[in-house]
């Protein structure tokens, strides 16, 4: 071969290399986006793949723990309906003494919180004018008499006629009734308690003129009082049941007091619709005054061996009321029967039996049939704070 074959030869091959070069350069590009860029990106990805993993796997974990809740064994006990309602002290009587005629104060007998007597002397009115017409009056009954008497002995012997004689009778009782009126208006000078009790207001001072009527004192008996409340006509008919009531005064540090059922008003009040209630109370320390506010606690209806459950462990499932009823662990929905309310405590008729377990705390979380982790058994409510 030529020395100008062997030149043109190497040339190709120079070429063909060249031409195999360029066509490499797109692939080995690829190769080199692949391990630079796509594997690392790869590894993230299934980094982030097996993070995401995990984290579903936890949340599965934490699906399946067991929801924590409380429980409250049931135990028969006094569950009693009770009323609330404010009253007012009233005095047992309240009377005001009236001067019944006219006339000047001369004595005044009394002071205001003086207890008295029946009988006891109030105040003295000016008896000079009604003892004038009292001796007047005496002295025409005495002469009407004298006439009386010798007219009788005189119509005997027919002196005087019987015409005469009936005229003097009747001059003796119109004399006679005069004569008790002016005793009558004598005595009234001297105005008197028509009661015992404790003089509570005096409308008088010594020179005071008085017209028949004028008020002269205000007399209470409040060794015993009325306490006044208005009862609902929903609850008439329980309150006709019952014979004492438990009552506190709220102006003596809620002091408790025991009363009796004393009336109740035939008509109710025309504004508020309430039937008027009075509570005899003894009250011989005088601590209760007039127009004290008490808060009288009225028993309706009570279960000494009741059961019953907090109120707001009650839940609605499926249109039934009920609760869950915690047994090995399990809890499960159990409808039951409802009465009456006790406070914050709900009265149970039927569903339900001594010595079951019902969840009070945890029950808006848990659903029916789910395995709970009790953390806590109690048998009052105020033990959960414990």
């Amino acid at each position: 071969m030529s020395m100008e074959s062997k030149s043109d030869h190497g040339k190709t091959l120079v070429k063909k290399i060249r031409e195999f070069i360029w066509k490499s350069i797109p692939f080995i590009t690829v190769l080199l986006v692949i391990g630079l860029v796509i594997l690392p990106l790869g590894k993230k990805i299934s980094a982030k793949k097996a993070d995401l993993a995990e984290k579903r796997s936890r949340e599965k974990t934490i699906k399946r723990a067991l929801s924590n809740v409380i429980t409250m064994e049931l135990l028969p006990s006094l569950v009693m309906e009770k009323l609330s309602l404010p009253g007012v002290a009233k005095p047992w009587i309240s009377l005001e003494v009236v001067s019944e005629i006219r006339g000047k104060i001369v004595t005044k007998k009394v002071t205001e919180g003086r207890h008295v007597s029946k009988g006891d002397i109030l105040a003295v009115i000016d008896k000079s004018d009604y003892q004038n017409s009292y001796t007047s009056a005496l002295a025409s009954y005495e002469t009407a008499l004298s006439t009386q008497k010798r007219l009788k002995a005189l119509v005997k012997k027919n002196f005087v006629t019987q015409s005469q004689l009936d005229d003097v009778d009747a001059r003796v009782k119109t004399s006679k009734a005069a004569l008790d009126n002016a005793k009558l208006a004598l005595s009234r000078c001297t105005i008197r308690s028509p009661m015992q009790g404790i003089v509570d207001r005096i409308h008088i001072e010594n020179g005071t003129f008085l017209n028949s009527g004028d008020p002269v004192a205000l007399i209470l008996q409040i060794d015993k009082l009325k306490i006044k409340v208005g009862i609902p006509e929903s609850d008439v008919a329980a309150v006709r049941k019952l014979k004492t009531f438990v009552m506190t005064i709220d102006a003596l540090e809620g002091k408790a007091y025991t009363g009796e059922y004393h009336y109740l008003t035939k008509t109710a009040d025309s504004m508020a619709r309430l039937y008027n209630l009075e509570i005899k109370v003894d009250n011989k320390d005088g601590e209760i005054l007039p127009d004290m506010f008490a808060r009288v606690k009225i028993i309706k209806h009570q279960d000494p061996q009741g059961l019953a459950v907090p109120m707001y462990s009650l839940v609605n499932l499926n249109k039934d009321i009920g609760v869950y009823v915690e047994k090995n662990g399990i809890a499960r929905f159990r409808s039951v029967q409802t009465g009456f309310q006790d406070g914050w405590k709900t009265q149970v008729l039927a569903g339900l039996e001594p010595g079951e377990k019902i969840v009070v705390v945890g029950h808006r979380i848990i659903e029916d049939g789910e395995q709970v982790n009790v953390t806590k058994t109690i048998r009052d409510m105020e033990e959960i704070s414990q």
